[in-house]
């Protein structure tokens, strides 16, 4: 039965990737511009953002942030769709979209005070109790 769960989880994490990669194609291709192009100008290699747009890579926020520029798209935006930034709880994305405009972090800093977050915040909503 745990082992459902995990699934669900993965499922999840893969169809946001997924989502993701769609719509980065989608976008590129509406730009006008080849993969060797987009990785360019971004200044990942032309497997790396292939890979991106396949769902099976996970992009740093700093990736998204400049795919987000090569494209001229919202960052949040992308933020959203690789499942970093939330966009139920106006809140929590302020608190997100901060840490992720934090250059001074690096971005395995950025993910783990993500996380953490994250976890505080499903901590509260199991036990609203607990946050007076």
């Amino acid at each position: 039965m745990g082992k459902d769960k995990g699934d669900k989880g993965s499922k999840s994490v893969v169809s946001s990737l997924n989502s993701l990669g769609d719509y980065l194609k989608e976008q590129r291709l509406a730009a006008r511009l080849s993969l060797r192009q987009l990785a360019d100008q971004v200044g990942v290699s032309n497997p790396y953002l292939s890979q991106i747009e396949r769902g099976l890579r996970k992009p740093s926020a700093e990736v998204l942030q400049q795919l987000a520029k090569a494209l001229r798209v919202s960052a949040e935006q992308l933020y959203v769709r690789a499942g970093i930034v939330h966009p139920d709880t106006e809140q929590a994305g302020s608190v997100e979209l901060a840490v992720l405009a934090d250059t001074g972090l690096t971005e395995r800093q950025k993910q783990s005070l993500l996380d953490v977050y994250a976890s505080f915040l499903a901590l509260n909503a199991h036990h609203p109790d607990s946050t007076q």
